[in-house]
């Protein structure tokens, strides 16, 4: 059950990642250029490794791990929240 909660967390996350980077948020160019590398294909890849990991160790013994992928969804959509609205 973690796995798949995980999982579709991070689907979610994943639509939220790409969402910001197609908004054209002034803070968006205020990152550091390693950011902007190959079109934002470099915070996505480092997205997917975050999934993969909390997958991976969801699947090896550690199904408390979803909580812990839960509040750093949480924490990406309050964060996307803010830049898609202008609030930042």
């Amino acid at each position: 059950m973690a796995l798949v909660v995980i999982f579709v967390l991070g689907i979610g996350n994943f639509a939220l990642h790409k969402a910001v980077l197609e908004s054209g948020h002034p803070l968006l160019g205020q990152m550091p250029g390693f950011v902007h590398m190959l079109g934002g294909r470099f915070t996505m890849a480092t997205e997917f490794l975050i999934l993969f990991a909390a997958l991976l160790l969801a699947a090896n013994g550690w199904p408390g791990l979803a909580w812990a992928y839960l509040g750093y969804s949480c924490l990406n959509a309050l964060a996307a929240w803010l830049i898609l609205t202008d609030r930042v």
